[in-house]
This record gives C-alpha cells, structure tokens and sequence, in this order.
C-alpha cells in the first residue's frame, strides 16, 4: 500500500470555491522530486561558495513549489 500525498490550501482567491488541491499537491510532490537534485548540489558547492550553495538547495522553496502551485487554480 503507498502513500498519496494530498496538500489542500483554503482561502485562495483563484477558483470560485476558494480552495485548491490539485495544485498543491502536484507543487509537492514537484518540489521533494527537486529537492533530491538540489540538496546535493547545493551541499557540494556550499563547500565552496556558500551564498551560491545556500540559493541552490532554496531553489524547490521558493521557485518551483510556488510556481507550479499558483500555475494550476484547482
């Protein structure tokens, strides 16, 4: 049996109903897919650069997750 992540966000003013499942559910599982590329990515070049490292493991927080969520108003 699986798990089935279902994210539900109440109030938006998107949708006549004001609130939205697709979208959030499908940013969530966007954003862990992108967090298991850049968490690693940003670790190895925190090493070095440590802004540029810190940007890179931000990146699924604050550019994808958002984006996909306010992308689908369902």
């Amino acid at each position: 049996m699986g798990f089935v992540p279902v994210c539900v966000q109440c109030g938006t003013r998107s949708n006549p109903c004001r609130c939205k499942v697709l979208g959030p559910t499908v940013g969530f599982v966007a954003f862990v897919v992108a967090g298991v590329v850049a968490w690693p990515v940003g670790a190895a070049v925190y090493m070095f650069r440590h802004h540029k490292g810190r940007r890179i493991m931000a990146h699924p927080a604050t550019v994808v997750y958002p984006r996909i969520t306010n992308a689908i108003p369902i």
